[in-house]
């Protein structure tokens, strides 16, 4: 299997031209540049909003929906609700923000809907980018699949999570 990581999985983001759709299903990510943000949240300092405003990925979000792009993303969650997944509630609003359309979804309710349970983006409704991850929770790239059916039944996945999912206003009150 060969997996896309970095630039090249950054590139997604520039080349799509309508849509992109993720499908979020972990309890927990690591990433390096999150690390000082969820410690600091952790220990009860708030969520760094500077910080996450001066990150490339906001920017590529606000660029692409700024340019009539639509960013939809879908969180399954276990509740309650554990660290990291408070913390990305708290940073949501920033995204939002951004021009990202963000809803959740207890984990309950995502088996009982058959959705899988793998994270994946979605592009255009021609592209799965099947996101692989390591025993630490880290992104380890990216699996590009356009063969039609795999990308039917991520279609159908997500019509069923943007259903079944909860606005994020919602979901927080």
């Amino acid at each position: 299997m060969n997996l896309v990581t970095g630039s090249d999985f950054h590139a997604l983001f520039a080349e799509f031209k309508r849509s992109a759709f993720r499908l979020e299903g972990r309890d927990r990510y690591y990433a390096p540049d999150e690390r000082e943000r969820l410690r600091k949240f952790l220990a009860g300092e708030g969520y760094d909003v500077a910080s996450r405003l001066a990150a490339p990925w906001w920017q590529m979000i606000r660029d692409a929906t700024a340019g009539g792009k639509r960013v939809q993303r879908v969180r399954v969650v276990t509740e309650p609700l554990g660290d990291y997944s408070r913390y990305a509630l708290a940073g949501a609003r920033i995204n939002i923000d951004g021009g990202e359309d963000i809803r959740y979804m207890g984990r309950d309710r995502a088996v009982s809907l058959g959705l899988p349970e793998h994270d994946f983006w979605l592009f255009d409704e021609r592209l799965v980018a099947w996101l692989h991850f390591d025993d630490e929770d880290a992104l380890l790239g990216a699996e590009l699949v356009e063969d039609p059916d795999i990308v039917e039944q991520h279609m159908q996945w997500q019509v069923t999570a943007w259903q079944h999912a909860t606005p994020y206003d919602d979901y927080i009150r």
